[in-house]
């Protein structure tokens, strides 16, 4: 079942294209991270799906239905910048937008302490907002998100400008959430998405380059390093290396070598039959999947 597929979807400002035909799908109850550089249109796409822009072309498909009217009463959004009346209370603040999603303000109350509760400021809930700290205030601004249960929670760039303390917080509340939601979030701070996620999109100059679950991209044929070294350096081994079939790519280290390969079983062996033939003195033998940071830098600098 699909939550939400994004067919095509393109927006263009007069000349300049900063979504370009992107086509990805959500599924209900997964935590998805959508990564990329700055400028490379992840507001813009997260803005489009929570109905605050409208495409240029393309199609959001929503629960298969297909967009037609306003879908925020499906979307819960927290922008990069929340804005917050800092004179009220917590509780004043969301009892004030359960409202303005028309709940009564009997239902409003209600769930503005149910969602106090869940994000951890019930305590809080009578002090001003200007006396929270950021994490405090990205937890309300969730809470906000959240006050008309909404079937997919967008948070654009939710901890970027959060002290460590906060972004503890914020992660933590995160990873509840996502037991019984959907969640989308923007960032571009990768051990968060690696921590929280299981999906990831990869965004840059506008266009979908990378996507799926976090393992099986991390599988993918040219992110897996094997590193080398030796008692003493074996004379033209560089060459030699750079003849075996399925490696890719080999890097010198102060410490050794590192080897991209396409297939990390078939260089595996051929590594070791070549070194076992040779006779060369090895130290180091280590097979490791590229991070997620690995990915990202070469899929964005190919």
């Amino acid at each position: 079942m699909t939550l939400i597929s994004v067919e095509q979807l393109t927006k263009t400002y007069q000349s300049t294209t900063v979504v370009d035909h992107i086509t990805f799908s959500l599924e209900p109850g997964k935590c998805v991270a959508l990564l990329g550089p700055n400028g490379a249109g992840k507001t813009t796409t997260l803005r489009m799906l929570a109905g605050f822009i409208k495409p240029t072309s393309g199609e959001i498909v929503f629960d298969e239905k297909r967009f037609t009217k306003d879908v925020r009463r499906y979307v819960g959004y927290l922008p990069q910048y929340p804005v917050f009346h800092n004179w009220m209370s917590g509780e004043e603040f969301l009892i004030y937008v359960g409202q303005l999603s028309h709940l009564s303000k009997k239902e409003a109350k209600e769930k503005a302490n149910e969602l106090l509760d869940l994000v951890n400021l019930i305590d809080a809930k009578k002090q001003r907002i200007s006396k929270y700290s950021g994490g405090m205030k990205q937890r309300l601004g969730i809470a906000q998100a959240l006050i008309h249960d909404p079937k997919l929670i967008i948070l654009d760039e939710p901890v970027s400008s959060l002290d460590p303390i906060g972004r503890r917080e914020v992660l933590n509340l995160i990873r509840e959430l996502k037991k019984d939601a959907t969640i989308l979030f923007s960032t571009h701070i990768l051990n968060d998405a690696e921590e929280v996620s299981e999906e990831i999109l990869l965004l840059h100059k506008g266009k979908m380059i990378k996507q799926g679950a976090i393992d099986e991209v991390s599988e993918t044929k040219d992110t897996t390093a094997i590193h080398l070294a030796f008692f003493e350096e074996p004379k033209f081994i560089e060459e030699r290396l750079k003849e075996i079939d399925s490696v890719f790519k080999v890097n010198r280290q102060d410490d050794g070598f590192i080897l991209t390969v396409h297939n990390v079983k078939a260089a595996r062996n051929q590594l070791l039959d070549l070194i076992k033939h040779e006779e060369w003195e090895l130290t180091k033998f280590e097979v490791a999947t590229s991070s997620l940071e690995d990915i990202f830098m070469k899929a964005v600098t190919d």
